[in-house]
This record gives structure tokens, sequence and C-alpha cells, in this order.
């Protein structure tokens, strides 16, 4: 995980994982911007990655998988049909 700064100095968290690709050649990234939430947005993002391309890894994270699951329900039950 990397924190920036973007161009209006609010804070950037970048994530990426060392073995996945995505499109061509690219690391696979998240990248969210903002401050708490995008924190938390970013951290679900990669606890996803990770169940999905990384089943049996052990991460501190994962510990709060069934948090991420509810936040991504929510916010589909939020987002117009």
């Amino acid at each position: 995980m990397k924190i920036d700064l973007d161009g209006d100095q609010q804070f950037l968290y970048r994530i990426s994982c060392t073995t996945c690709v995505a499109r061509g050649r690219s690391p696979w990234s998240t990248h969210r911007a903002g401050g708490d939430n995008g924190f938390m947005a970013a951290m679900d993002r990669w606890t996803f990655h990770l169940v999905e391309k990384h089943p049996g890894e052990d991460a501190p994270c994962l510990a709060f998988l069934a948090e991420a699951q509810q936040r991504l329900h929510e916010k589909r039950e939020q987002t117009p049909g």
C-alpha cells in the first residue's frame, strides 16, 4: 500500500498486487482518493481481490471480510436500478 497526495493535496490510496496483472502488463491495483472512505474503499477492494484471486492466503485484512461484504451490499442497495 502506498499513500500519495493528489493535485489538491488530498490523500490518494494505492494498493497493488505483486502477482497479478491487468490490462496487458500493468500490475493489478486499486486507487481511491479521499479520507477514511477512500481508505476503506481501497482496503475493501483489496480484500475482495485476495479472496477471489489468492484463495487460501492469510492476510490481516481478511478478518474484516464480512464488514467489506456488508458495505458492498449496502452500496448496491443504494444504487438506483
